[in-house]
């Protein structure tokens, strides 16, 4: 389901922080393709398999990419992440420095 957000941009919300929002508009679609084919998962980076972050270097800085999961209304924590009709995902792209 993590997948499905990040490489469709579908059943989820997408929300990138100040930093990534203040580059120019190329280099933000640039970071947002390089997410969606992020593939660089291990049992180091990712020992679950849930494929929830990840992180590359873009232009000299370090980007992080995260996937959290909510209730539907984006107010608490999911009660059942492995539910997508009590879930909503949210992908966060952000600079490593505002993490």
């Amino acid at each position: 389901m993590n997948d499905v957000v990040r490489r469709w941009n579908t059943e989820g919300t997408i929300f990138v922080t100040a930093g990534i929002a203040a580059m120019p508009f190329d280099d933000q679609a640039a970071i947002l393709e390089r997410v969606r084919e992020f593939d660089g998962f291990t049992p180091d980076n990712d020992p679950y398999g849930e494929h929830d972050f990840g992180r590359f270097d873009y232009k000299g800085q370090t980007i992080f990419w995260k996937i959290d999961c909510y209730d539907r209304e984006l107010k608490w924590g999911s009660p059942n992440p492995a539910d997508p009709t009590v879930t909503r995902r949210v992908l966060t792209i952000l600079l490593a420095e505002e993490y």
